[in-house]
């Protein structure tokens, strides 16, 4: 119900090309619970539905066929979405778990299981794609002012407004604007900044590096977040150098992290998500997924030894700005994550392939 596919021909009459929008992805299909103009019927009857467009309209295809989805991996759209933008259908025929399943009521308990919750600011952009919007020049023109320094404090006490920093979790954590939040270009910035702002029509002012001011409020405004009010001149340096106070995320090296570490006088947090903390992930630690924050900021204990980390850094550096701009400073991230330590000999759980635990 939520999505048209389009079947390209070509001039001779051969299928060649299927435009699958939301309904079939690479290695994953259509999220069934997102429908918003259905609210008569179940996530389980929206997954029937599907079943059917899938398994009578596009299984009997040839498998030469190139599928083109409209997401990729990182959209909250699917749960295991491949990275790769297209495939034959014969592949994801082969592949795909969806397309793989022996009844219509297995697919939907496949399909169903395991689902996060949609980001909160989905319903939001649906009410602005049926009400409409502002252009973008108009966006582009109101987040172009810049904000002194000196200035911020009171811009901040008359607006609201949420310092949103979009530099390198590296550069971010050696210090940044007390009360700023991080959330790198350099990753899966917009669904992150919808799943962790959430309101669309929060206020916004902007720290980033000098050449991507306008790939930051291009990239913000795409999701919706079109009440960008200003960004700070002259970035972060300009703060630094006017003297103005600096805050910073203490890190560690995964090699120093196993050099100490301790499960007995440590908490170790792991905030990815929980399939991949359910693959492999350091003995002892705990998962607590980033997509949740604000359930379990209010447990924790500063008095705790506390050490987070992520798959790469890109989360847990998220995470980190999150607490300090709630007021929890006592803690510290290690760098590149899950990724780094995986190579040290610190202990860690068996192995278990994620397509298992989905």
């Amino acid at each position: 119900m939520e999505s048209t596919v389009y079947l390209l021909k070509d001039s001779d009459g051969t299928l060649h090309s299927l435009f699958t929008g939301d309904t079939l992805f690479l290695g994953d299909v259509g999220r069934p619970d997102l429908a918003q103009k259905a609210a008569n019927m179940t996530m389980e009857d929206l997954a029937g539905l599907l079943y059917d467009s899938l398994y009578n309209k596009i299984l009997p295809l040839h498998d030469d066929i190139i599928v083109y989805p409209a997401h990729g991996a990182g959209s909250a759209c699917g749960k295991n979405m491949m990275k790769e933008t297209f495939d034959t259908l014969g592949n994801q025929k082969k592949m795909n778990y969806a397309l793989n399943q022996n009844s219509k009521d297995d697919f939907i308990r496949a399909v169903t299981d395991g689902l996060q919750p949609p980001p909160a600011y989905f319903p939001m952009n649906v009410a602005m794609n049926k009400k409409g919007y502002a252009s973008f020049d108009s966006v582009l023109e109101s987040a172009l002012k810049p904000v002194k320094p000196a200035d911020l404090e009171q811009v901040l006490e008359n607006t609201g407004a949420l310092v949103l920093d979009t530099r390198h979790d590296k550069v971010f954590a050696k210090g940044f604007i007390p009360g700023s939040v991080n959330i790198s270009l350099d990753g899966q910035f917009a669904p992150w900044v919808g799943a962790l702002i959430a309101d669309v029509n929060q206020k916004l002012i902007l720290v980033t590096e000098p050449d991507r001011l306008e790939e930051t409020i291009t990239r913000l405004s795409r999701v919706g977040f079109d009440n960008i009010i200003g960004y700070i001149d002259g970035g972060f340096q300009a703060w630094k150098s006017a003297g103005m106070e600096v805050d910073e995320v203490q890190r560690v090296s995964p090699e120093q992290f196993a050099a100490i570490y301790d499960p007995a006088k440590m908490k170790v947090i792991d905030v990815r998500k929980a399939s991949e903390f359910d693959a492999e992930r350091v003995a002892g630690a705990v998962n607590q997924p980033l997509d949740f924050i604000n359930d379990w900021t209010k447990n924790i204990d500063e008095n705790e030894n506390i050490y987070f980390y992520c798959g790469g850094g890109y989360r847990s550096m998220m995470a980190c700005s999150i607490l300090k701009s709630r007021g929890i400073h006592k803690f510290i991230d290690i760098e590149e994550g899950f990724d780094g330590l995986k190579i040290t000999s610190i202990p860690k759980t068996t192995f278990v392939c994620q397509s298992q635990s989905v």
